[in-house]
C-alpha cells in the first residue's frame, strides 16, 4: 500500500466498495514498516497480532459508511497509554510498563474502529527535540537517514514521511508534534491546550501538554483531530466546547482572499537563509492569492524559551517524582535501605535530559528561588499570551517559520542542550499562551534539500480556520505530493 497515492477518504471508500479488506490492507501495512524500519528507527513496539486479529474482525462484521477510519492503520506515540500493549515513554524506567487501561484518545479511536500498528519512538517522557534521547534508539530522518526526524514525536513524524501510515498520533509541549513535522515534511497539529483530552498522556508539563496527528494531508488532520476532541470527564482542563467538523467545513474554504495574516518580525530573527527564503515564498504565494500580510511585533518572543524551560521543567519536577522504584516501572537491583531505592532508582531509570531537567524544575521550585525563577518564568508566559491577544485583535492568523532550520545531523547537538533547546525558539510560545497551531509542508531547502515548515497559529479554539488556510496552501502547491526516496538521494 502506497499512502502517498491515496488518503482518508478514498482508503475508506475502497475498504467499504471491497477493492481492499482491511486484513490485506493491515498485511500490507506491515510488510511496508518491516521494510523500512531497519532504516528509519520510527517504532519502538509493533502490535502485529493484536492488529491482524482485530482488521479479521473488522472485515466479519463489516465497515459502515459513516466509519471513516475503521479498517484503517494508524500509530500511536509510545507515551499515550494502550491497555495490554506496552508503554514506554522511551523509557528504562518503563521499559516493561503494561497499561490496565486505554487513554481517551486511544478509546475514541478504538470506538471508531482504528488499527493500531504499534507504539513510536520519541525523546525520553517526551523531553528533546531529536529523538536522540530515546532510552533505546535514535529514530532516523526518511528524508536523509544521516538526520533527526525532530523530537519529541520524531517517531511518529518518521513514520508518516516514510509511508508507514496515513496518520500518527503525537504530544506537543513545546514543539514536539509542530518540529516533527517540519523536519520531515508532514502536516502536524497542536490544537488549542483542553481541545483535547490529556487523560492517559504520561504527564511531562501538565499545563502545556496536548494530544495531536501527525498526517499527510490537512484534510486527513482535520477529521482526525475532530474524532479525538472533546470533552472528557477524566480531565477537568478539557473544554466543554463542541467541536466543529472541521474536515467537511474545508470545502467553503476555497480561498483566503481577505484573510488578514500577521507576520511576527521576530519570527526572522536568526533563521537560516534557506528556511528564509522558503518562508517568504510560502507569504508570497498566499498574498497572490487574496491574503493580507502585515509585519507586527510580538516583542516577549525572545523570553519564551528560558521561561517554558523554567516552567515545564518544574511541572516536570512534580510529574516524574512517581517514578520511585516502588509502585511500578523500573527498580534498582542490589538496594541497601530505602533510600538507596529510590536514589538508585532514579538514576539508573531516567536518563541525562530527564534527569536535567528535574534537577532545574526542582531548583526553580526550591525555597529561595521560586521568586527569583518560577514566578518570574509565570509572568511572562502571561506577558507572552498578551502579546498574541494584541495581534489577534486585528487579525485572523499569525503565520512564520516553525523552526529556524532544517533537520540536523544526528549527533550535531546532543551534547549541547542549550543549542538543543533553542530549537523550540519559535513553537514554545504557542504553548506557553495555549493557542493552536500547525506545521505544514511549505517547500525544500535550496541547500541540502530537506523539507521545510510553515507554521500557521490561530484564535484560542479557532482551528477551523488554521485548517482553512493550511487547505487552500496546501491545494495550490505540491509540496505535500513529494515522497521521501528512502536510502537514497532525494
Amino acid at each position: 500500500m502506497d499512502f502517498y497515492q491515496t488518503d482518508l477518504t478514498q482508503l475508506h471508500d475502497d475498504l467499504v466498495n471491497k477493492k481492499i479488506s482491511a486484513t490485506e490492507l493491515t498485511k500490507e501495512t506491515f510488510d511496508h514498516i518491516k521494510g523500512n524500519e531497519d532504516q528509519v528507527k520510527a517504532f519502538i513496539n509493533l502490535n502485529e497480532d493484536a492488529a491482524m486479529k482485530r482488521a479479521q474482525e473488522i472485515d466479519e462484521a463489516g465497515i459502515a459508511g459513516d466509519q471513516l477510519v475503521s479498517g484503517v492503520p494508524l500509530a500511536v506515540k509510545d507515551n499515550i497509554l494502550t491497555k495490554g500493549l506496552t508503554t514506554t515513554a522511551a523509557s528504562k524506567m518503563l521499559e516493561h510498563f503494561n497499561p490496565v487501561y486505554d487513554a481517551t484518545v486511544v478509546d475514541k479511536l478504538n470506538k471508531a474502529g482504528y488499527i493500531n500498528v504499534g507504539k513510536t519512538n520519541l525523546d525520553e517522557f517526551a523531553m528533546g527535540s531529536s529523538t536522540e534521547n530515546s532510552a533505546f534508539f535514535t529514530s532516523h530522518n526518511p528524508w536523509d537517514l544521516t538526520r533527526v526526524p525532530g523530537g519529541s514525536s520524531g517517531g511518529s513524524a518518521a513514520a508518516v514521511a516514510a509511508g508507514d501510515v496515513l496518520g500518527a498520533l503525537g504530544t506537543d509541549t513545546g514543539g514536539s508534534i509542530r518540529m516533527p513535522a517540519s523536519f520531515n515534511g508532514v502536516v502536524g497539529m497542536k490544537p488549542t491546550y483542553g481541545r483535547v483530552s490529556r487523560w492517559g498522556i504520561i504527564a511531562f508539563g501538565s499545563s502545556f501538554d496536548q494530544i495531536g496527528w501527525l498526517t499527510r494531508t490537512v484534510k486527513d488532520n482535520a477529521y482526525l483531530t475532530s474524532l479525538i476532541a472533546g470533552n472528557d470527564e477524566h480531565d477537568m482542563t478539557s473544554s466543554l466546547k463542541e467541536v466543529p467538523d472541521w474536515a467537511a467545513n474545508l470545502n467553503d474554504s476555497t480561498s483566503v482572499k481577505g484573510l488578514r495574516i500577521a507576520v511576527p518580525k521576530e519570527y526572522f530573527d536568526d533563521l537560516d537563509e534557506d528556511v528564509h527564503d522558503v518562508i517568504k515564498a510560502a507569504l508570497d504565494h498566499l498574498e497572490s492569492l487574496g491574503a493580507i500580510i502585515d509585519e507586527v511585533s510580538l516583542p516577549h518572543t525572545k523570553y519564551g524559551v528560558p521561561a517554558y524551560y523554567i516552567l515545564a521543567s518544574s511541572e516536570a519536577s512534580s510529574n516524574l517524582q512517581r517514578y520511585d522504584g516502588i509502585r511500578y516501572g523500573f527498580r534498582a537491583k542490589d538496594v541497601k535501605n530505602l533510600e538507596d531505592v529510590y536514589v538508585r532508582s532514579r538514576s539508573e531509570g531516567f536518563g541525562e535530559e530527564v534527569k536535567r531537567r528535574i534537577m532545574l524544575g526542582t531548583f526553580s521550585l526550591s525555597a529561595g528561588f521560586y521568586d527569583a525563577y518560577f514566578n518570574k518564568a509565570a509572568k511572562v508566559r502571561r506577558l507572552i499570551a498578551q502579546d498574541f491577544d494584541d495581534v489577534f485583535k486585528d487579525h485572523d492568523l499569525i503565520l512564520g517559520a516553525t523552526g529556524a532550520s532544517t533537520a540536523f545531523k544526528i549527533g550535531a547537538e546532543i551534547d549541547d542542550p542549550k543549542k538543543m533547546y533553542m530549537n523550540d525558539v519559535l513553537t514554545v510560545p504557542v504553548n506557553m499562551a495555549g493557542l493552536p497551531s500547525m506545521s505544514v509542508p511549505a517547500g525544500f531547502s535550496a541547500e541540502n534539500g530537506m523539507p521545510v515548515g510553515l507554521q500557521i497559529i490561530g484564535k484560542p479554539f479557532d482551528e477551523q480556520t488554521i485548517y482553512n488556510a493550511g487547505y487552500v496552501f496546501e491545494q495550490t502547491t505540491d509540496f505535500h505530493k513529494e515522497a521521501p526516496k528512502l536510502g537514497g538521494q532525494n
